[in-house]
């Protein structure tokens, strides 16, 4: 069996990824800090806690992440483990940096010394182009990032690449934009929309705040990304690949989807940290604005391009905003109406 470890496993895409490998015929191992019965509630959803084996695993311990790689002489391994809500970056610089740019090196460099035949993935980001520096952004933009988290997952993106030409390593970076799912953690916005208007709906809440609505991002369902992340690793030698939707929206755009999903046809006033959304059946006003949610420096729009993903890897992505909305929405309206 292809012996593949996932760090990270506890999160969104680590459960996706685990859960496709499985089907696959993997042995699968992931890295975890956490081990209580919360953190593995994304496992508990897919139905495959029991199916993974889980081993200590700490990106911020040198030691531990060589003794890891040294040991298990994994086929593949899949670096999905950071601290990876760009708002808290801001907050926590240092440990964003030693987790997100120190973690990915200790583990390349451990793969070159002990582990060589091993493949390895990097989980870089959009955030990397921050300030744009082309209309749509491909493999080969140049990089502006606007974040510590952007900067950090940069550093491991360039140590990556680096690791790859200087000593020949199956070292791939997956470039993806922003991936959403029922699993996404609650910090990030798509799933605070879906959540909190879910709650609204069924009278557990009454309004939604939000900070820049104007902001655009390139969407697409996580579960489709992680096929690619596992593409990547199949080919010949490691490369660099854009995964995203070809496809930009707004945070507005997204709120209405998801609004639409719990059938409320809204209404909007005023502008910038004074707008306001209502239910236009009710006139109730559901949605406003509080500055504490907007960057230091924000990220206007991202949108990529996916060519090389799909004349390589045959990667596409398939699921559109409306859909994505949908899934989310009804997962967390019934989980929300169960608690």
């Amino acid at each position: 069996m292809t012996k593949a470890f996932i760090s990270g496993i506890l999160g969104q895409d680590g459960a996706y990824l685990a859960e496709f490998l499985l089907k696959k015929g993997y042995e699968v191992y992931g890295g975890s800090r956490r081990n209580s019965q919360d953190e593995l509630y994304r496992l508990q959803v897919l139905g495959i806690e029991d199916e993974v084996s889980l081993v200590p695993f700490d990106l911020l311990d040198p030691y531990n992440v060589f003794e890891t790689v040294s040991a298990g002489q994994f086929d593949e391994f899949y670096n999905l483990a950071a601290q990876s809500f760009v708002g808290s970056s801001w907050e926590t610089p240092v440990v964003t940096s030693n987790t997100d740019a120190m973690g990915p090196l200790y583990i390349l460099d451990a793969i070159k010394r002990n582990s060589p035949h091993t493949k390895f993935y990097q989980a870089s980001t959009s955030e990397m182009f921050g300030l744009i520096q082309e209309p749509r952004q491909s493999e080969r933009t140049p990089f502006y990032p606007r974040s510590p988290y952007g900067v950090a997952k940069l550093f491991a993106h360039s140590m990556t690449v680096n690791y790859r030409e200087s000593y020949g390593l199956h070292a791939s970076s997956g470039i993806l934009f922003n991936h959403e799912s029922p699993l996404r953690g609650v910090q990030f916005v798509t799933k605070k929309i879906t959540t909190q208007l879910s709650e609204i709906s069924l009278g557990k809440r009454d309004i939604l705040f939000l900070g820049n609505l104007d902001a655009k991002r390139d969407w697409g369902y996580a579960k489709e990304y992680v096929e690619g992340m596992w593409q990547m690793l199949q080919l010949k030698s490691g490369d660099d690949f854009v995964l995203a939707s070809g496809k930009t929206s707004s945070v507005r755009d997204f709120v209405i989807k998801a609004a639409e999903c719990l059938d409320f046809e809204l209404e909007w006033e005023g502008e910038q940290l004074n707008e306001k959304a209502y239910i236009k059946s009710t006139g109730k006003q559901i949605l406003g604005i509080d500055e504490k949610f907007y960057r230091p420096a924000e990220v206007d729009i991202l949108l990529g391009n996916p060519t090389k993903a799909k004349d390589i890897l045959g990667w596409e992505s398939q699921t559109d905003l409306a859909d994505l909305a949908k899934i989310m929405v009804k997962f967390d309206y019934d989980r929300i109406s169960k608690s």
